[in-house]
């Protein structure tokens, strides 16, 4: 039997497959990344981070490279769309839509920097021509620059996008919805003067009223956006349905004739200025896709190669990176010997979760931007409920993703426990420190706001691996004090008593048990396993 050569095999060398390699690394696993092209990819590709995934970045200490600024992100206040839709945000008392500019090109140059810096082991020019898998270990057949050679790991992660080589091998289906009969154009392009109104940055077209940029625009006969991304040339974008095929690549004169169509008006493009890449392309239909299972035995799928959607708002990203930071300490554990029984599992329940929200996401927007009258009365009640608090909160949600609530086992639990870590600023003995900076290790914490550490005191030291902080809110809220944080960033256990109870202390014990604490030797759970070791 071939010898394994790595604990974990990763994939894909983009943005999910390079997330993951870092969360690895930081629990002290090195992984080795399969990437089949030669150098990183030039083609502009997705335009940004949205939603929660931008408060990962901030725990990992990714914000301030990504944004170029030390400033932590702060949320959306203004106006966001909804199948092109406006959500007034400044409607909540808090909104929950981050948004980070920046192109895919520089996150996985971010990443690439940092999966170098902790030792994780790049190939490119690498392709998987066949996968299989037993009870030990997982065998890999890769074409490289020298030569044919097997790989044998542990595990395998297929984050080699929405045509995962790694899934068909393994006989993972991947059902969903194509949309044949949609055409979308895109293209860098230059301006007419005088039609960019310079100080709110919107497009004015005549017959229509000022296109703010960024927000999709919605006709009777399709959807038209533009986005003027820093250091770019204006990108412009069209949406069409039931368009005869087109032959040749895509032009400009294409994309002109495409917004005339749309607009009803005609729009000047000329070409874009600099020496690119420039984006020219279209795209017939598209897909809503999910993996029918994210774990096969020893293999894994993260990002797109676990699910595709054809809605905007950035969904890719925002789901991939969350996936690759679900998985990368589980795994981590596992391979360690540090994992409790189902652990494993639990990635594929939690992440398949958050995917089906973005299905419902994606169709609910596909459905609400088609053509025809009937989806214009259906706007036009939707319009009417966006002026109320509560719905602009439940669709705020969705688009960000802090709507998905994790089940943690605990049969009361918290009303913050399930989601997302809040935003705290702690004042420890070292000064104060906001919880998104304890969180770069990628280790779990421990957060005892009680004024006499009480949690400290009745656990003596954390479990192995957990990181304790004895801090105090520098802005009490009285929503918290206590916080059981995992290394992705969800909260296991909460309590907001100053005093906790036997019962807050027992349920603090049982998370740490479930997420933490590997069974002792022998000690089987109830399907009869003893750890997550395969």
């Amino acid at each position: 039997m071939t010898t394994v050569t790595a604990d974990v095999i990763i994939v894909g060398g983009g943005p999910n497959g390079l997330m993951l390699a870092c969360e690895l690394a930081l629990s002290g696993i090195r992984p080795t990344v399969l990437e089949r092209l030669p150098r990183p990819g030039t083609e502009p590709k997705a335009n940004g981070l949205l939603g929660q995934v931008v408060r990962l970045a901030d725990h990992r200490g990714l914000h301030e490279p990504l944004s170029g600024s030390p400033e932590p992100p702060r949320p959306n206040s203004a106006y966001f769309m909804f199948a092109a839709m406006a959500l007034d945000l400044g409607l909540l008392d808090a909104s929950p839509v981050y948004g980070l500019a920046v192109p895919q090109q520089r996150v996985v140059q971010v990443l690439e920097e940092r999966a170098h810096a902790l030792g994780v082991d790049l190939r490119r020019d690498h392709r998987v021509t066949s996968v299989a898998q037993d009870g030990e270990a997982v065998t890999l057949d890769v074409t490289g620059p020298g030569g044919d050679r097997r790989l044998r790991a542990r595990y395998v992660v297929g984050a080699d996008g929405a045509h995962s080589v790694v899934r068909k091998l393994s006989g993972i289906g991947f059902p969903g919805v194509s949309y044949d009969h949609r055409t979308n154009r895109t293209a860098h392009v230059t301006l007419p003067a005088g039609r960019v109104d310079p100080a709110d940055g919107s497009l004015t077209v005549p017959g229509h009223p000022p296109i703010r940029p960024f927000l999709p625009h919605r006709t009777e006969h399709g959807g038209f956006s533009y986005a003027p991304f820093p250091g770019q040339p204006p990108l412009v974008s069209t949406t069409e349905w039931d368009q005869p095929a087109a032959d040749g690549p895509m032009t400009l004169a294409e994309m002109e004739t495409s917004v005339r169509r749309v607009l009803g008006a005609d729009l000047p493009l000329a070409p874009p200025d600099g020496p690119g890449p420039h984006v020219l392309r279209r795209v017939d239909g598209g897909n809503t896709r999910v993996a029918d299972r994210f774990r096969d035995r020893r293999v894994f799928l993260v990002g797109d190669a676990a699910h595709v959607y054809t809605s905007g708002g950035g969904p890719g990203l925002n789901l991939g990176l969350q996936d690759a930071a679900n998985l990368g300490w589980k795994l981590a554990a596992a391979l360690r010997g540090a994992a409790p029984a189902g652990l494993l599992d639990s990635y594929d329940a939690e992440r398949r979760q958050a995917a089906r929200r973005m299905v419902l996401n994606a169709e609910a927007q596909s459905a609400l931007t088609a053509p025809g009258s009937d989806t214009t009365a259906l706007r036009e009640l939707f319009t009417e409920l966006l002026t109320r608090k509560q719905v602009v909160q439940h669709l705020a949600d969705l688009t960000a993703g802090t709507d998905v609530r994790y089940a943690m086992g605990l049969s009361d639990p918290h009303p913050a426990v399930g989601y997302f870590a809040p935003e705290l600023t702690l004042l420890t003995a070292t000064g104060p420190t906001r919880l998104a900076d304890l969180a770069r290790t990628g280790r779990p914490l421990l957060i005892d706001l009680t004024a006499d550490h009480v949690l400290a005191a009745a656990l003596g030291d954390a479990p192995a691996g957990v990181d304790l902080v004895t801090a105090e809110e520098a802005v009490p809220s009285g929503d918290v004090t206590g916080l059981l944080v995992r290394p992705d960033g969800y909260t296991a256990w909460a309590c907001s008593s100053p005093a906790p109870s036997a019962d807050d202390l027992a349920a603090l014990r049982a998370s740490l048990d479930r997420w933490f604490t590997a069974p002792a030797p022998g000690r089987m759970d109830l399907a009869g396993r003893t750890a997550d070791a395969g």
